[in-house]
C-alpha cells in the first residue's frame, strides 16, 4: 500500500503500469510527430507518382501529335487539290480554285482543331493531383489521435 502511495505521488498510475500522464502524452506527442513525418512522406510520394504519370502520358501524346500532324499534312495537300479540281470543273477560273480549296479545307481543318482544343482543355481540368490517399489517411490519423486523447 505505501509503494502504491509512492508511485501515485511521482505520477504512476496506480494499475501498475508504471506510465505517468507525462509519459503517456510524450509518447502521444512521439506518435503524432512520427505519424505526420509518415503522411507527409506518402503525400510527396503519392504526388510524385501522379506527375511522373502525368509527364510520361504527356509525352506520349504530343509524340502522338508530332506523327500523326506529318501524316495530315500531307493528307491535307491531297485534298487542297481535290477541292481546287472539283472547283474549276464546277466553274471556277484556275486562279479562283487555287485560293478558294485551301481556304475551305482550312475553315474545315480550323473548326476541328477548335474543337479538339476545347476537349483536351476540359480533360486536363478534371485531372486531380489532390493526394486522394493521404487525405483518406489523415483523416483516420485525426480520428486515431482524437481516440487516444479521450
Amino acid at each position: 500500500m505505501a509503494d502504491n502511495t509512492f508511485r501515485q505521488s511521482m505520477g504512476a498510475q496506480p494499475d501498475g503500469r508504471g506510465e505517468s500522464l507525462a509519459d503517456l502524452i510524450k509518447d502521444l506527442r512521439d506518435e503524432a510527430m512520427l505519424l505526420v513525418r509518415q503522411e507527409v512522406a506518402l503525400a510527396k510520394t503519392e504526388i510524385s507518382e501522379k506527375m511522373a504519370r502525368i509527364l510520361r502520358n504527356t509525352a506520349y501524346a504530343i509524340a502522338g501529335a508530332l506523327v500523326a500532324f506529318v501524316g495530315l499534312i500531307f493528307i491535307l495537300q491531297a485534298v487542297t487539290v481535290a477541292i481546287g479540281i472539283g472547283l474549276h470543273e464546277a466553274g471556277l477560273t484556275e486562279k479562283q480554285s487555287l485560293w478558294a480549296s485551301p481556304l475551305i479545307l482550312g475553315a474545315i481543318v480550323a473548326i476541328v482543331g477548335a474543337i479538339l482544343i476545347s476537349k483536351g482543355i476540359a480533360a486536363v481540368k478534371n485531372e486531380s493531383l489532390v493526394p486522394e490517399k493521404t487525405v483518406e489517411s489523415l483523416k483516420n490519423d485525426k480520428e486515431w489521435i482524437q481516440n487516444k486523447t479521450r
